[in-house]
This record gives structure tokens, C-alpha cells and sequence, in this order.
């Protein structure tokens, strides 16, 4: 009896110990590059791709996804303690927005829902940060490659809702739709700097409700 309740806290020790390592990021803004697998794409999207590009903004409980095109732009505004959202679309001269409320946030994911989580032991450096490989498994056929920072994690995860149970932060990912379509995104700059709030605010004019 008595080793196993040495052995009990053992393991505690180890589990707060590796705790403990993983540091929680609230402010961030980081950077990705976008590409394709030159097989899964014609030559006009890998052009628009090269010219494309993700940034995620994080502060506290506010979260902000930025994407990128030679053609559109969309902005995806989160808040954790509310678990709302707004879109933000711009088309040549059109401005849209879309608010989402838990419940129409929840509905959007809908698709995420029964995914499966694979921890994997393979490893790879982003950035300088040791990552591991994780797969996600959806229920539609497609799927999620992931390699995740181990000792860093944002405060806001359930803005990249398929990556909400991933155990650190996303550095790199590739998606892959059921006919074999691939994209990939890939981190390329961390910025630790404070953010600026007003990232996060949302427009009183100029764009239209969709």
C-alpha cells in the first residue's frame, strides 16, 4: 500500500512538473505562410496562395484571425467569455458582416463535432520550438495534420475550433479534404509584444449585415 501511495505522488510531481513548463500565452501576434501540395492545385491557386496570408492576434480573452488574398480579405473577431463572434468579409468595394452568437457560433462548427484527437510521438522545430504531431479526424472524412508548440499554449484556443483540445500552441497545420485537397499553413514569426485593444473592436459603420 505504502508504495503505491508513494508511487501516486510520484507521478503527481512529474504531472505539476510538466505543468508547470507549458506557459500560458495572452499576448501574440503571429504569422503564417500558406501553401499547397503542387498536385492538389492548379496553377492560378498556387499564385494566389504564394500571395496569401494568415495572422492571428491574441490578447487575453480576445482572439483575432486575419486571412489574406490577392481577391478577398476576412477577419474573424473572438471572444472567449462570451463564445461570440464576428466575421468581417471585404470583396473589391463590398463590406459584410456577420455576428454569431453562441448558439450560431456553435451551429458554424457544427462539422467539428464527434472529431477525433491522435497524439502522436513524432516531433519536428517550428520557430525554434519543439512540436508534436497530432492528427484530427472528422467525421465528413477530412482531416487535420498538426504540429503544436509543447510549452507554450494561447489563452484563447475556441477560435480555431478544431484545435480547441490540442495541448499547446499550433504552429503549423495542414488540411485535407476528403479528395485529397491539401493546404497547408505554417508559422513563420511570434511576436510577444503587447497588442494593440483596438484590434478587437468592432466597426460601427461601413459594412453591411449578412
Amino acid at each position: 500500500m505504502k508504495f503505491f501511495t508513494l508511487l501516486f505522488i510520484c507521478c503527481s510531481w512529474i504531472s505539476i512538473g510538466l505543468h508547470a513548463q507549458q506557459r500560458v500565452v495572452a499576448e501574440c501576434i503571429i504569422n503564417y505562410a500558406i501553401t499547397s501540395d503542387p498536385g492538389n492545385a492548379d496553377k492560378d491557386m498556387m499564385e494566389s496562395l504564394k500571395q496569401s496570408t494568415k495572422t492571428v492576434y491574441i490578447k487575453g480573452n480576445d482572439s483575432r484571425t486575419d486571412l489574406n488574398s490577392p481577391s478577398f480579405s476576412q477577419s474573424l473577431i473572438y471572444n472567449k467569455n462570451t463564445g461570440t463572434a464576428v466575421v468581417l468579409r471585404e470583396f473589391g468595394n463590398n463590406k459584410l458582416m456577420t455576428r454569431l452568437d453562441n448558439a450560431k457560433w456553435l451551429k458554424e462548427n457544427k462539422r467539428f463535432e464527434g472529431m477525433t484527437l491522435s497524439l502522436l510521438a513524432d516531433t519536428k522545430t517550428i520557430l525554434g520550438y519543439e512540436c508534436k504531431k497530432a492528427l484530427i479526424q472528422l467525421k465528413d472524412g477530412n482531416m487535420f495534420t498538426v504540429y503544436y508548440a509543447t510549452n507554450i499554449i494561447p489563452s484563447v484556443k475556441e477560435f480555431e475550433y478544431p484545435f480547441k483540445d490540442v495541448p499547446g500552441f499550433v504552429l503549423e497545420y495542414e488540411e485535407q479534404e476528403a479528395g485529397n485537397k491539401k493546404i497547408k499553413y505554417t508559422a513563420t514569426k511570434i511576436n510577444f509584444n503587447p497588442v494593440q485593444a483596438s484590434k478587437f473592436d468592432i466597426p460601427v459603420s461601413g459594412y453591411r449585415i449578412y
